[in-house]
């Protein structure tokens, strides 16, 4: 059964420390611990090793961990966004991880499922395997990739109830699930907290077993990276018809 804090703060109060691992939820903007990135920022824990798909954009989402410095190393699949993330990184001050973003959902996997390490094709043949071991199986050659635990992970659900059972909606499902299981303890924050029983468990998609602790999440705009649109042709609304 997981626990119940009254903000994010409280909830990484006694977890937070220099050099950690925190695995993060979400892909770009959408779907991530706005609150608890919030709250490891207000911490100020440093030389943290952020796993994350990326590590948001300037400003926003992980981003705010860049800006104040509190990062040392990234595991992620796309940095293109974050233009101060590529300062750092071309100014040393930043180790870069890259992983295929398939490899690192499953890296994430394996390591809540407990498996050590696997093999892949992807990145055989490139610089994502060197000096990593290589397997021939059926005459085909992989890449053994290890898998990744974290001290901390955060994810970002719907749906919650007080013992933990996670539900996600929409692209918050691309990698909260994976990053929840991965954790050696895992904070989760929630956007409807309802009472046990109240949920479906046929819609469940973590277990609370892997939730350590639970927040309310604050309603915020839920921001993208960029936001491109074509303007709405007008058109006019035929009158009612008269009988």
């Amino acid at each position: 059964m997981s626990t119940m804090y009254a903000s994010a703060a409280q909830a990484l109060q006694n977890l937070m420390a220099d050099g950690l691992t925190i695995a993060v939820g979400g892909f770009g903007l959408s779907g991530i611990p706005a609150d608890l990135i919030d709250a490891v920022r207000e911490s100020g824990a440093k030389d943290l090793t952020i796993v994350s798909n990326n590590m948001g954009v300037d400003g926003k989402g992980l981003g705010v961990l860049i800006e104040a410095g509190q990062v040392r190393k990234v595991i992620a699949s796309y940095v293109g966004e974050n233009k101060l993330f590529a300062e750092q990184y071309l100014a040393g001050k930043l180790e870069v991880e890259f992983t295929p973003q398939g490899t690192l959902a499953e890296r994430l996997r394996a390591g809540g499922a407990g498996i050590p390490a696997f093999y892949t094709r992807t990145g055989v043949g490139t610089l994502v395997a060197e000096g990593k071991p290589l397997e021939e199986f059926d005459g085909v050659t992989y890449v053994r990739e290890r898998a990744i635990t974290a001290d901390v992970a955060l994810v970002h659900a719907h749906t919650a109830d007080t013992d933990g059972n996670l539900i996600y909606r929409y692209t918050a499902r691309n990698f909260n699930p994976v990053v929840a299981t991965a954790g050696k303890v895992t904070i989760a924050e929630a956007e409807v907290i309802v009472q046990p029983g109240e949920l479906d468990p046929n819609h469940i998609v973590t277990p609370g077993v892997y939730v350590q602790g639970l927040v309310q999440a604050t309603a915020r705009v839920k921001d993208i990276e960029q936001r491109t649109v074509r303007q709405r042709a007008v058109t006019q609304r035929p009158e009612a018809l008269t009988v």
